[in-house]
């Protein structure tokens, strides 16, 4: 079980090495949200739907009223909790469809980074760029390396990188994203004012 630091909490951490949803989950949540906030959502969802795992197939078939009133909180799983209870599902949905109801099937057999970047890319909410980082996530902290994974995750899958979630291991290096992060809109900012 890989170890986790991304919440920076103990609890969903340890759901995040554990259960393979749990961390699909966490990246889709980190969406206009603070990373460690969304990745320790997943655990907040496990306690509200009253399990230690979460199910695709049971978030995939729940009332979306009641799914919306679980991510609603208080306090929410997301700043958006409506939008995000009905992308949760969609995802949870496309992996009963296609993946058997379990999120590791995504990877277990995946050739090539081509192929596992192209199935995350098929996720609601998951665009181009949350597809690369979740197959550095995978690659540098869930021990997924199919052949070509760094290539696939393109500047995400750099060793020794700071640039996203991949890359958090600790306080530290959760503070080096975040500050690169901040740079690079900053750089973006004064691009679109020049």
């Amino acid at each position: 079980m890989p170890t986790i630091r991304i919440a920076q909490e103990s609890t969903a951490d340890d759901l995040l090495g554990r259960d393979p949803l749990a961390l699909l989950l966490g990246m889709l949540f980190d969406q206009q949200f603070p990373m460690e906030r969304a990745f320790a959502g997943p655990a907040l969802l496990a306690e509200r739907l009253g399990v230690d795992t979460l199910s695709a197939t049971a978030i995939a078939d729940a009332d979306p009223d009641v799914l919306k009133a679980a991510f609603t909180g208080p306090p929410a799983v997301h700043r958006y909790p409506g939008s995000m209870a009905e992308r949760a599902q969609a995802v949870c949905r496309l992996l009963v469809e296609r993946y058997d109801g379990r999120a590791e099937q995504l990877w277990a057999d995946a050739p090539d980074g081509a192929t596992l970047l192209k199935r995350i890319g098929e996720l609601p909410g998951f665009g181009a760029q949350k597809a690369k980082i979740m197959v550095a996530l995978l690659g540098k902290q869930y021990g997924v390396r199919p052949q070509g994974w760094r290539e696939a995750a393109g500047d995400y899958g750099t060793d020794g990188a700071r640039r996203s979630v991949a890359d958090v291991v600790d306080p530290t290096s959760l503070a080096e994203v975040r500050a690169f992060k901040q740079a690079a809109k900053a750089a973006a900012k004064a691009d679109k004012t020049s």
